[in-house]
């Protein structure tokens, strides 16, 4: 049993680790793709750089939250894993005890 525990949590360890990398490599390629086509804005009519420069800071907000969000479960995962409690619900019943 304390075999099977040690091997879910390094599982879950494994999976917090590649959310949390998942979700920094998406939003940095976000970041970039939309610096990228904020410049490309800018250049082309320097006359709309206010209007581009809010609408890039509120898709550069949505895009923080979803890694956030990503973050925020991983950080779930790490304290309190629904896998470990169900896995100590139903072990000693599978066990025949």
């Amino acid at each position: 049993m304390d075999n099977l525990v040690a091997h879910l949590q390094g599982m879950t360890a494994i999976a917090v680790g590649i959310m949390i990398g998942m979700g920094a490599l998406g939003t940095a390629i976000g970041f970039g793709l939309l610096g990228g086509k904020f410049l490309e804005g800018s250049a082309r009519q320097p006359e709309m750089v206010p209007m581009l420069q809010v609408k890039m800071f509120i898709v550069a907000g949505l895009l923080d939250a979803v890694s956030m969000i990503g973050i925020g479960l991983a950080l779930w995962f790490t304290v309190k894993s629904p896998f470990l409690a169900t896995l100590m619900e139903f072990a000693p019943k599978a066990a025949g005890g």
